[in-house]
């Protein structure tokens, strides 16, 4: 099997372009097999680039446990920059995931992805809660480039609340004019580098909180590296009109035997 692996902000995924239909999308004890750092290939996930009606392509995605998945934001950019070297995008692209549809813009170094639109944020004085394509759990914390992300994050995505379904856990702190974000991601069971639509979800709380970088955008900080979360705050504090924005690099091609 051929793949490609690229990264988005330090989140790293293998992609397979399943166009043929080769690789069977219910064998996930092969994709986690795939995604192991020691037996296998080594990423935070796998993608599959399919041919979808109507689309420019289809992006399946699955956690590095194997398990099919929810949007992944760092993962459509960097699906998105592999359909561009199929010749299935140029500069603008409409594609198809688990969340529906999904437009993207293909930039001079980034890539600018449309996110859903968020309608409903359940706020708290200690958390929020929101999903954007994925669910997610955002935190205020103090100190969070030595905050044990691990480990809190490992206890609030296997309490009574979120065990059964689970949910990424963003812990953030304001620094200078950017939000610092690190995130506990469910399927990888552990912090990873980046998340985007967990700097997404981020980055509409902190516009909740007033401490977004400006009105529509926030600038994001995470482990790998930077992004930026646009977007237009409507009058019941519900979100439309949002996007992510950064890097989506190709790192090698390869070949394995499954």
């Amino acid at each position: 099997m051929i793949f490609h692996k690229y990264q988005g902000t330090g989140n790293d995924f293998i992609i397979v372009d399943n166009r043929d239909l080769k690789f069977k999308r219910a064998d996930n004890s092969l994709v986690a097999k795939l995604c192991d750092r020691r037996f296998g290939i080594g990423a935070d996930g796998l993608m599959l680039l399919q041919n979808k009606t109507g689309y420019d392509f289809e992006m399946v995605y699955y956690n590095s446990d194997g398990n099919e998945s929810s949007m992944c934001g760092n993962g459509g950019r960097c699906i998105v920059e592999f359909a561009k070297t199929l010749g299935l995008a140029k500069e603008n692209v409409l594609f198809f995931a688990s969340d529906g549809e999904h437009k993207a813009c293909i930039k001079q170094g980034y890539i600018s992805l449309k996110m859903n639109n968020v309608t409903e944020v359940e706020l708290n004085a200690e958390y929020a809660f929101l999903n954007t394509g994925s669910p997610h759990y955002v935190a205020f914390v103090s100190d969070v480039k030595n905050y044990q992300v691990f480990e809190e994050g490992k206890k609030i995505r296997n309490n009574d609340r979120f065990k059964s379904q689970g949910t990424n856990v963003n812990f953030i702190e304001k620094e200078y004019n950017e939000l610092f974000v690190r995130t506990y991601e469910r399927g990888v069971e552990a912090e990873t580098y980046s998340c985007g639509t967990g700097v997404t979800a981020a980055a509409l709380v902190a516009s909740l909180k007033n401490v977004a970088t400006a009105q529509d955008y926030c600038d994001i900080k995470t482990l790998g590296g930077k992004l930026k979360v646009k977007f237009t705050k409507q009058s019941d504090n519900s979100f439309t009109d949002v996007w992510l924005e950064g890097p989506a690099t190709f790192v090698y091609k390869g070949e394995i035997n499954i």
